[in-house]
C-alpha cells in the first residue's frame, strides 16, 4: 500500500483559482508513517519544526491505471480524513541543492494520522466536502473540496497514468491554503469531516 500527496493544491477563495494548466506537485509517504485509531503522537527527534496540514484521504477500491476523467472517481471507495505532517526544517534543508529527498520529512513514523474510512457512496458530492481541524479546541482550519486546484478525479487520472493504484492506497489530496501551523507537546488535534469527529491526536 502507498500514499500519495499532492502540495500546494487549494486556493482560498474560487477567485483565486489559477487559468489553465496546472501540473500537480506529487510526493509519497510509506506506509509506516500511518497513525490510526487516533493513537498519540510522538514527535519526531531530528525535527524541532513539525507542521499539521488537514486534509480529505481517499481510498482506492479496485486497481487503477490509465483512468480517465469520465471513470476516475469510480475507482474510489471510502473518504477518510488525514493530518499530513511535516518536519519543515528537514524539509527546507531537501529543497537546497544536493541535500535528502523530501520522504524525510513527510514519511516519519506517525506522520500520517488518519481517521476510519466511510463509505464514498456517504458523500452526494466529493467537489463539495466540508472538512476542519481544531487545535487545543480551538479551529485553525477550514475547507471545501470545491477548492482544490486540481481535483480528485484529475489527480487519479495524472497519477495512475505514471504508476498503477491498487486497492488499499491511499490518496491526500491537499490542505487549506491557510491554517496550517507548527506542532507542540502537549497539542490535541481534532478533525472533522461534514461536523462529524474523525480524529482525535494527542501529542506526547
Amino acid at each position: 500500500m502507498k500514499i500519495i500527496g499532492i502540495g500546494k493544491n487549494y486556493v482560498s477563495d474560487l477567485s483565486e483559482m489559477p487559468k489553465g494548466k496546472v501540473i500537480p506537485l506529487i510526493f509519497t509517504k510509506p506506509d509506516s508513517s500511518l497513525l490510526e485509531n487516533n493513537a498519540d503522537l510522538e514527535l519526531p527527534a531530528f525535527s524541532d519544526d513539525v507542521w499539521y496540514e488537514v486534509e480529505l484521504a481517499f481510498r482506492i477500491g479496485k486497481t487503477c491505471k490509465n483512468a480517465t476523467l469520465e471513470d476516475a472517481l469510480l475507482f474510489v471507495d471510502a473518504i477518510a480524513l488525514a493530518n499530513d505532517l511535516t518536519a519543515k526544517d528537514v524539509l527546507k534543508q531537501s529543497r537546497e541543492p544536493n541535500k535528502g529527498p523530501w520522504a524525510l520529512a513527510k514519511g516519519f513514523d506517525g506522520a500520517t494520522p488518519i481517521s476510519k474510512f466511510l463509505p464514498i457512496s456517504d458523500f452526494s458530492d466529493v467537489k463539495n466536502i466540508n472538512f476542519s481541524m481544531t487545535v487545543n479546541g480551538i479551529e485553525t482550519q477550514k475547507g471545501n473540496s470545491s477548492l482544490m486546484i486540481t481535483t480528485l478525479a484529475e489527480l487519479i487520472v495524472y497519477v495512475s497514468n505514471v504508476m498503477t493504484l491498487n486497492p488499499g492506497d491511499i490518496l491526500l489530496s491537499g490542505t487549506p491554503a491557510l491554517g496550517a501551523d507548527k506542532v507542540n507537546s502537549g497539542d490535541e488535534m481534532l478533525g472533522y469531516l461534514e461536523g462529524e469527529k474523525m480524529f482525535h491526536t494527542k501529542v506526547k
